[in-house]
C-alpha cells in the first residue's frame, strides 16, 4: 500500500482538490484501467483526441460534444455538429493539459493511487451497481443522469466500503468508486461514454472543491 499511502499524503497541482484537473484525472484512470472492450477503446481514445481539440477554443473553457440538437439519445450518440462547453468547469479557467514531463507524472500519479481505492472496492457490488446504472442511464433522459449516478454511488456505500476504504479521505473513495461505475456501465454500453464523463464531472467536482 506504499503507493496508496504516498498519493494520499500528496498535494500536488494534480491533485483532485483542484476542480479544473478533474477532467484530466477522470480520462488518466478510464485509460489506464484495463479495458475488455475494444469498443470502449476506441471511445476513450476518441474522447481524449476531441477534448484536447477542442480545450479553451474562445478562452471560455473547454468545448465537448454531449447534446444532440432536438430530441436527447439516451444511448449516448454523439452529434458533431452541437457543442457546449464541459459543464462542470469553472467557465472562465482553461483545462490545463500538463506541458511537462513533471506533471504527466503527477497527474497519472493521482490516477494510480484512484486505481488502487477502485481494487478495494467488493467487485460484486460494483457489477450489480454497475449493471442497474446502464438500464437507468438507457431509460431516462441526459438531464437525469446526475441524479441516478448519485443514487447508485450512495447505494454502493450503504453496502459497506470495508474496514480500508473507510479510514481513507472519502472525497477520494467517492471519485473511485464514481470511475469505477462510469467504467463499468461503458464496458457494457460504450457510447454512453462522453455524456457519462460529463456527468461525472458534474458529480465529483462540488465535492472535490470542499
Amino acid at each position: 500500500m506504499a503507493g496508496l499511502s504516498a498519493f494520499l499524503c500528496s498535494r500536488t497541482a494534480m491533485d483532485c482538490g483542484d476542480v479544473q484537473c478533474t477532467p484530466l484525472v477522470f480520462l488518466t484512470f478510464l485509460q489506464q484501467q484495463s479495458c475488455s472492450s475494444a469498443e470502449l477503446r476506441l471511445e476513450l481514445d476518441s474522447l481524449a483526441r476531441e477534448l484536447k481539440l477542442t480545450q479553451d477554443i474562445n478562452g471560455n473553457g473547454l468545448g465537448l460534444n454531449i447534446h444532440e440538437e432536438g430530441e436527447l439519445q439516451t444511448d449516448g450518440h454523439i452529434c458533431s455538429s452541437s457543442r457546449i462547453l464541459l459543464e462542470g468547469l469553472d467557465p472562465q479557467a482553461a483545462l490545463a493539459w500538463p506541458d511537462n514531463p513533471a506533471d504527466e507524472e503527477a497527474l497519472r500519479g493521482v490516477a494510480a493511487g484512484l486505481i488502487e481505492i477502485a481494487d478495494q472496492l467488493e467487485c460484486s457490488v460494483m457489477a450489480q451497481a454497475a449493471k442497474n446504472l446502464t438500464k437507468k442511464l438507457q431509460k431516462y433522459s441526459i438531464g437525469l443522469w446526475k441524479h441516478h449516478l448519485a443514487l447508485e454511488v450512495e447505494w454502493v456505500k450503504k453496502q459497506g466500503l470495508g474496514p480500508v476504504l473507510d479510514y481513507l479521505p472519502q472525497e477520494k473513495v467517492i471519485m473511485a468508486l464514481t470511475l469505477t461505475l462510469v467504467k463499468g456501465v461503458c464496458e457494457r454500453a460504450p457510447l454512453l461514454l462522453r455524456n457519462l464523463f460529463s456527468t461525472a464531472v458534474q458529480f465529483i467536482n462540488p465535492i472535490v472543491a470542499r
